[in-house]
């Protein structure tokens, strides 16, 4: 499941950032790369009287940060850039792309819709150098390449995506003064992690809060698990096959990935409340037992979202902090993570349109998003200290130091699996049922 939040408004702005053409940070000044930057620029091209049209799902005020990056382009360039936000830009776009009104370049949250269109001849490739580029500057390039490459209507396969704002799941969070006092260290292996979880039940503790509750949506972090655990202990393209059906939701190696979530999961000693909580608990209530005195859980497992549900009082590398959910130095398959992230697809091309995908290579371009927002990047080549925070800063390491980097399965399946069957079949799985039996209700649910 992804969590988005946006404002609901449309907004339109055309052209620099700000008024009278004033850049957010100086140039010169800042954590930013500027040498690249220049460089970049005393080699760009005169656009003077070009434009660039974009859309996608970004508003306030997530839409005037992107602004203030574009305003670098416009500087170096002469182009004008505007941007046009929508909370329904999935479907504004495709009516745009069938009545021939496409903006030249469309931001999409997911890579479903973008792949569709591909295959309508409604997206021009961006070619094999942007492959070859992502491939050598993004950490885990490959999988970047792989997420953003779709079949054009002739059925060949193209580099239509560039990934550009990603989010991170992988994490579990914890308190630094329980682990502190308690004398536990943060385990860096999934074996590690299993240990640890057994010695705080042996101290008499509870190691995890894990809650699934979510209204409707009930079940969808139980799912955020499976996948993380199915990344940990498959190759990535058993991982793929599984999201596609290639390999059914019964088979041994998914059964086995939901029964290791059930090792957390469905043990009394293990989760706060006991297994039998787990179901009822909502997903917003489950994380604040890791601040109660004395606490009532030491590890909480969830995205980089979950802190808008902690108390008000928390205080990052204080009273909270995070570490990448580990993976088996026994299975050597490096260090995967899961999250999800928007893309940049070319919907209208033109000189100014490829050159501004050009610049969205650059360092700068990446690190005046870091410097004002929740923004995060595999780009190997950015400045870490440009992040606006230290949260955000250690989830950018985390992304740097991924090997592979998959989208939430669930959110790739079709719609009545992976918004559906699967989230009420873990929740079942959850209160006692057969993870075999699960598995194969779900199998019996996919589309055919």
């Amino acid at each position: 499941m992804k969590l988005t939040c946006f404002a609901s408004a449309i907004a339109l702005c055309a052209g620099m950032a700000q008024a009278g053409g004033h850049l957010t940070f100086a140039p010169g000044e800042g954590p930013f790369s500027w040498d690249s930057y220049n460089a970049w620029a005393d080699s760009a091209p005169d656009l003077k009287g070009q434009s660039v049209t974009i859309s996608g799902p970004w508003l306030s005020p997530e839409d005037g940060f992107f602004r203030n990056m574009l305003a670098y382009f416009s500087d170096a360039t002469g182009a004008e850039v505007s941007y046009v936000g929508s909370d329904s830009f999935e479907q504004q776009i495709v009516i745009d792309a069938e009545a021939g009104s496409a903006p030249n370049i469309a931001v999409f949250p997911q890579p479903g819709l973008a792949a569709v269109m591909a295959g309508k001849g409604q997206l021009d490739p961006l070619g094999s150098g942007m492959a070859d580029w992502v491939r050598d500057n993004y950490s885990a390039g490959q999988s970047w390449v792989d997420l953003g490459t779709y079949a054009d209507k002739d059925g060949n396969d193209q580099m239509y995506g560039f990934f550009f704002n990603v989010n991170v799941k992988s994490l579990v969070w914890y308190n630094p003064e329980n682990f502190e006092d308690a004398g536990y260290e943060v385990p860096t292996t999934m074996e590690g992690l299993r240990a640890l979880t057994e010695q705080i039940v042996a101290d008499g503790e509870t190691p995890w809060c894990i809650g699934l509750g979510s209204g409707a949506a009930t079940g969808w972090p139980a799912t955020d698990w499976v996948e993380d655990i199915m990344l940990r202990t498959q190759p990535p393209e058993v991982y793929d096959a599984w999201t596609t059906n290639e390999i059914p939701f019964d088979d041994p190696r998914v059964v086995a990935a939901i029964e290791e979530f059930g090792w957390f999961a469905r043990d009394d000693a293990k989760v706060a409340g006991g297994s039998g909580a787990v179901a009822s608990t909502d997903f917003r209530d489950s994380p604040k037992g890791l601040f109660t005195s004395p606490p009532q859980c030491y590890m909480h497992r969830q995205a980089s979202f979950v802190p808008a549900f902690f108390p008000e009082d928390v205080e990052f590398g204080v009273d909270t902090d995070f570490f990448y959910m580990p993976s088996y130095e026994s299975k050597d398959l490096g260090n995967p993570v899961l999250g999800g992230g928007t893309l940049m697809a070319v919907t209208d091309a033109s000189d100014a349109t490829m050159a501004l995908m050009d610049f969205l290579k650059q360092p700068i371009a990446h690190e005046i998003m870091m410097a004002q927002t929740g923004f995060l990047t595999p780009h190997s080549g950015v400045n870490l200290e440009a992040y606006k925070d230290d949260t955000l800063r250690g989830l950018g390491e985390i992304l740097l130091g991924a090997t592979t980097f998959r989208f939430d399965g669930s959110d790739l399946m079709p719609g009545a699996v992976g918004a559906g069957t699967f989230w009420t079949g873990m929740v079942d799985y959850a209160g006692g049922k057969d993870a075999a039996t699960v598995a194969a209700e779900i199998q019996a649910s996919w589309p055919k």
